[in-house]
């Protein structure tokens, strides 16, 4: 099976999951922009997590970088 029949066949489970990803990672780099205050790191170093790390970056930011006061 090479890798275009692969991707077609699971595209309509792809779909949902891209969505939901750039779902989040739009939402975490909102929240990164938006505000000063993190538990650690700096507003650049989240940034970097959030698009680097795709899925799991914005779940991190959100349950050990975002600040307490929001």
């Amino acid at each position: 099976m090479n890798g275009i029949s692969f991707l077609m066949d699971h595209l309509p489970l792809l779909i949902p999951l891209i969505i939901l990803q750039f779902t989040l990672m739009i939402t975490a780099l909102i929240h990164v922009i938006k505000h000063p205050d993190y538990r650690f790191g700096t507003k650049g170093m989240w940034i970097f997590i959030v698009v680097i790390l795709q899925l799991i970056g914005p779940v991190f930011y959100f349950v050990f970088g975002k600040g307490d006061n929001e």
